[in-house]
């Protein structure tokens, strides 16, 4: 098991906008496209400035770390 996964939503959003496309042609489509154009990008480290949930997760990911260490004296 491993505990890689998408954060960002972005599988999810593709699976949405596909449906919501169905039955539209290329042009309706690329109008609707929200991959288009520019977009905010964010740095993982300055989220975790910003963001709560996402110190958060990062506590909570590096306590999981510490524990499992200890618990199998790694």
């Amino acid at each position: 098991m491993t505990d890689e996964r998408e954060a960002c939503g972005r599988c999810s959003m593709s699976t949405a906008v596909d449906v919501a496309n169905a039955g539209r042609n290329e042009d309706e489509r690329a109008a609707r496209d929200p991959y288009a154009g520019d977009r905010i990008e964010v740095d993982e480290d300055e989220l975790r400035l910003v963001s709560p949930a996402a110190w958060l997760s990062g506590v909570s990911s590096r306590l999981n770390s510490a524990v499992d260490a200890f618990v199998w004296k790694r």
